[in-house]
């Protein structure tokens, strides 16, 4: 069997051979190794919309989680392929919630109010398509956490409320940031009846939130911050908004991967930061900005495990096959599905974060 080059130089052959044909998308939480080789690199909201720009590619290769290679299939224009290095690399928030426990809370819903007059279903980003799809055949949209403000706006300008899911804190605290108190805004618990909710609180609710986490994010806790304060005298603490109510409060101030990217890059030499967020991102942040000291909000690693299945070894799996004109791991989605889930992500796209 004759020895092959070494998976790096095989990617960059392929990207060589194929030019403008290919196009690699890399979610900020990949890995350095990975990242490397995408042609754009962002949080959820930008590689949608590079995405949708990549008019002139016939294959895309995401390095992500899953659901963000549908969202990119669903995108995609007729004759792209997208194609996915790591079929087991799914989102654990995203698993959170399916179409059947969320068609379930809204024919609950449904029972004591008029669902299809008085609520938007939003869904974070992080979901399955038949849940962007649900959204978009009921008049809703999906958001990313760099839009999820806008889209929570243009939301309860239709209706009074919205039913947010899969991610609790991130509908929390954006919701805060509107103005709305905490009693507005009740936890639909779907091992529950209504949610384990009494119906006068769901009568009153602005929005509605889904009983969901991201695991890396909850793991920040509010002794994080009081600590990283007591170590670094004058250190800023940014943290992602799907952090819990708690240590965004503590923080000096929250926002999205995005937002946290431009803050460090826009900081004078000498700043110091503790960071909450996915820990690939912070030290690649730490590297790039040797002026300032940059810091992991919690004293331990804490990374994003199935965002990181992804590795050189089987984005060139991907690679060593196009060129054998051959697609390994194409993401598709039905038809049916793909059309609703495009109508909500064309609502999100048009919101600017």
């Amino acid at each position: 069997m004759p020895v092959q080059d070494p998976p790096e130089l095989r990617i960059q052959a392929a990207k060589e051979q194929l030019g403008k044909q290919l196009v690699i998308l890399g979610h900020h939480y990949q890995k350095d190794e990975v990242i490397r080789f995408a042609d754009f690199r962002g949080d959820s909201l930008k590689l949608a919309r590079d995405a949708a720009g990549s008019r002139d590619a016939k294959f895309i290769i995401f390095c992500g989680v899953h659901f963000m290679a549908e969202t990119a299939a669903i995108l995609a224009r007729p004759g792209q392929v997208v194609l996915f290095p790591e079929p087991e690399a799914l989102c654990p928030l995203a698993e959170q919630a399916d179409l059947l426990t969320v068609e379930d809370a809204w024919r609950q819903l449904g029972g004591i109010m008029n669902v299809e007059r008085e609520v938007v279903p939003v869904t974070y980003v992080n979901s399955e398509a038949a849940l962007k799809a649900f959204c978009g055949d009921h008049g809703g949209s999906v958001c990313t956490s760099s839009n999820a403000r806008g889209i929570l706006e243009w939301a309860r300008a239709l209706r009074p409320k919205a039913f947010f899911f899969p991610d609790q804190h991130l509908g929390r605290n954006t919701g805060v940031r509107m103005g709305i108190p905490f009693e507005r805004m009740p936890l639909w618990d779907p091992r529950q009846d209504l949610g384990g909710n009494a119906r006068e609180d769901l009568d009153t609710a602005e929005i509605i939130l889904w009983k969901g986490w991201c695991y890396v994010h909850q793991r920040f806790l509010p002794a994080h911050v009081i600590a990283a304060r007591e170590a670094h005298p004058g250190v800023r603490v940014w943290v992602h908004l799907e952090c819990t109510q708690e240590v965004v409060r503590l923080a000096d101030d929250a926002g999205s991967t995005s937002d946290i990217i431009r803050l460090v890059d826009a900081a004078p030499a000498g700043t110091k930061w503790a960071i909450g967020t996915e820990g690939n991102l912070v030290a690649r942040l730490a590297r790039a900005h040797p002026d300032q000291e940059v810091h992991l909000l919690s004293p331990t690693p804490n990374n994003c495990v199935t965002m990181n299945k992804t590795t050189v070894e089987s984005l060139a799996r991907i690679t060593d096959g196009l060129l054998r004109g051959e697609c390994i791991n194409p993401v598709q989605v039905p038809a049916a599905v793909a059309e609703g889930a495009r109508m909500a992500l064309k609502r999100m796209l048009e919101v600017r974060s």
